[in-house]
């Protein structure tokens, strides 16, 4: 830090949608030569806070002093003029330009009346992708461009306008490791040239890594700042992201082994045009194994889930019960017996709850669909009294229960649940920790659980697997977790 006085200062900060508080009473400060971290988990007020730095969100209330002057409210376009850049997470370039063009336009005057570019601004643009890594790529389009190349672009494209505070939103997304090294190198040069730099993340050990200093928020409120060790070490920040003790209750590894593989993924790579976001994943599920998938939102669980149920293209192999997959479609997939219960729900809102239940069930003859209405009922008892009601009148919690129960009306061989507890009240993921248990005791099962929340994952495992990156950084079962892997979790 090479000041003692702040670049920016935010103070009072607070953001209302309708009943809903997305910022509330935020300060914090920004110096130049600094890199502040973000973090929280997902909805927890991070795209909000640099939305409103930008101008993009007009905030409810406070301050946003850029050395000195408030820039609260005003436009984007003069945010920007007044010195703040932003890396987008998602390149957005000029597509029938090249990558030395893209970066020059940052370099024109902002007026109608002078178009041209001024003296020496070419060599400036030059030099910007040089410093950035593009120096082999600056006369190529974007589109010929790998994705670590478009997000060095995005940054060139940032740094043109000479920012004094730049906001980088999601820097590791889509990276492989060697990418998000190289792109640490780069915003450590920016931060040694003087700017004040935050980042924008929900993945602690990335951000952890290169910050000088991390601010950790939680459904809109600051609940940790200091170094990266301190905020790392904060019991409130690791009850956020981990949700308590570890509790394990795996059965013997023999037990397991002695039954048939169900599922086995080799070598799996997922892309998103150019952004990986699976890299060589593999991993085994046997028949009646309970299986987590553990990892910080954006590591890679939905793209791996969504590969398995034949929702995204992937390399690699998959194979389910003994046969190796080809070109089925997902709704193939789903009634051979894989069946996904997604983070997002997706259910239909405008029908009741007996309507999505039946829904699902159509293809059951009438006597089973009948039986298995009343399990479901057993199971979660609200849905009963909630038969009647309209989907998109439930609670969250209310909708996570009928989300899981449409699925297990399927009859799924493997289901596999993508992010459950989500966003749900304490009460809510003991019913549903209830509801996972006796599946595991009293049916056959076979259960793929995607999960930040180790505190619930766990307890429901007899493996565990740690993704990290897109990539499997560990396995074993939940005891060797919670002895080796869970201290590093974060």
């Amino acid at each position: 830090m090479n000041s003692t006085t702040p670049r920016l200062a935010v103070s009072g900060l607070h953001k209302r949608f309708g009943g809903l508080i997305a910022v509330k009473s935020l300060d914090f400060n920004l110096y130049p030569g600094e890199i502040l971290g973000l973090i929280g988990p997902n909805g927890s007020g991070k795209s909000t806070v640099m939305q409103m730095i930008m101008g993009v969100v007009r905030p409810t209330a406070g301050q946003i002093l850029l050395d000195g002057e408030d820039i609260a409210g005003r436009p984007t376009y003069d945010i920007a003029r007044a010195g703040v850049g932003i890396v987008f997470q998602h390149s957005r370039p000029l597509r029938l330009q090249t990558v030395l063009e893209n970066i020059l336009l940052g370099l024109l005057p902002d007026s109608l009346s002078r178009l041209r570019p001024p003296p020496g601004a070419i060599d400036t643009a030059r030099r910007i992708g040089e410093e950035c890594g593009l120096g082999d790529v600056l006369d190529r389009l974007p589109a010929t461009l790998p994705f670590a190349d478009l997000r060095r672009m995005e940054l060139a494209k940032a740094i043109a306008r000479d920012p004094r505070v730049v906001l980088v939103d999601e820097p590791f997304a889509g990276l492989t490791s060697t990418e998000v090294h190289d792109f640490s190198a780069l915003i450590r040069r920016f931060r040694d040239q003087g700017r004040a730099v935050m980042l924008v993340d929900h993945n602690v050990k990335s951000i952890a890594s290169l910050a000088d200093r991390v601010l950790a928020l939680y459904l809109g409120e600051k609940i940790a700042e200091g170094s990266s060790e301190q905020v790392m070490r904060d019991e409130t920040v690791r009850r956020v992201y981990l949700g308590g003790g570890i509790e394990t209750h795996e059965r013997p590894e023999a037990e397991i082994a002695a039954h048939k593989v169900l599922l086995q993924v080799k070598d799996v790579s997922v892309f998103y045009g150019k952004a990986q976001a699976l890299e060589n994943v593999s991993l085994t599920v046997h028949e009646g194994e309970f299986v987590s998938i553990v990892g910080l939102n954006g590591a890679g669980k939905t793209s791996l889930f969504n590969a398995i149920s034949g929702l995204v293209p992937f390399r690699g192999a998959i194979s389910w019960d003994g046969a190796t997959r080809g070109r089925e479609s997902a709704a193939e997939i789903a009634r051979a017996g894989i069946v996904q219960c997604p983070e997002t729900r997706e259910l239909f809102g405008r029908l009741s709850v007996a309507e999505n239940l039946e829904l699902a069930g159509q293809r059951l003859p009438p006597g089973e669909r009948s039986s298995r209405l009343d399990w479901l009922h057993e199971l979660f008892p609200i849905l009963r009294v909630r038969g009647t009601q309209e989907a998109r009148t439930l609670s969250g919690g209310e909708q996570q229960m009928l989300a899981i129960a449409r699925s297990l009306m399927l009859k799924p061989r493997l289901l596999v649940l993508d992010e459950p507890t989500l966003g749900l009240a304490p009460v809510i993921l003991g019913q549903l920790s209830e509801a996972l248990s006796r599946l595991r005791e009293t049916t056959d099962i076979t259960v793929l659980l995607g999960e930040q929340n180790v505190t619930f994952a766990l307890p429901h495992a007899d493996r565990i697997y740690v993704i990290e990156h897109g990539r499997i950084i560990w396995d074993g079962t939940p005891t060797r977790f919670a002895a080796e892997a869970g201290t590093g979790y974060l």
